[in-house]
């Protein structure tokens, strides 16, 4: 049985190793405010890593906390300063949709600046929880508010950054999308040669 507790200890330290990460490089790109054209493409990278970590917790068998209520790990992180510098980072690409259940199809209006600090609040929660040594149920909280909420945000606005970052690119031409690929194109012109 030492075996797996080992790998569980394994498990557990790769995601909340991959959730700082996510944590500490959103900070940093929300405060480099006047480089949104590097920003959108960081963000595309860091959004992809966190949902690999989200999808290894997707394939694990449920984890079960060890308490029936949530230990206290103290206040959720004041996260306003951040969304209001990313939705000013965002400008005109910062309102996108998405489909929010395929199979259930219904086109939800969102913002990547609330998405993205909605992400991290329920990941930062997971974090503190494995910081106090609860193990089981920072993994049990990243499992689930996985399924729940920030794994279908993270890939939402995954794929509104893969947009902007592809009209930028391929510079297609949308019905009905001019105003946004303006927009998008804006922010990533500001970014310097070669990202």
């Amino acid at each position: 049985m030492p075996v797996i507790e080992n790998d569980l200890e394994d498990l557990a330290q790769q995601i909340a190793d991959a959730m700082e990460s996510f944590l500490v490089a959103l900070q940093a790109i929300s405060r480099q405010e006047r480089a949104a054209g590097t920003a959108i493409p960081l963000l595309l990278l860091e959004v992809s890593q966190l949902l690999l970590a989200g999808s290894r917790l997707g394939a694990q068998s449920d984890f079960s906390p060890e308490q029936e209520y949530q230990p206290d790990v103290g206040p959720d992180a004041d996260v306003d300063a951040m969304r209001l510098r990313l939705a000013r980072m965002f400008d005109g690409v910062d309102t996108y949709t998405f489909n929010f259940d395929p199979y259930a199809p219904e086109i939800i209006t969102s913002q990547l600046s609330d998405d993205l600090t909605s992400i991290a609040t329920d990941i930062a929660n997971g974090l503190r929880h494995f910081r106090a040594g609860n193990v089981e149920e920072a993994l049990w909280w990243w499992q689930f508010s996985y399924v729940a909420s920030w794994g279908n945000n993270a890939s939402a606005v995954l794929r509104a950054l893969q947009s902007v970052v592809a009209h930028d690119r391929l510079d297609t031409e949308f019905e009905g999308e001019d105003e946004q690929i303006e927009a998008a194109e804006a922010v990533l012109d500001a970014s310097p040669e070669g990202v």
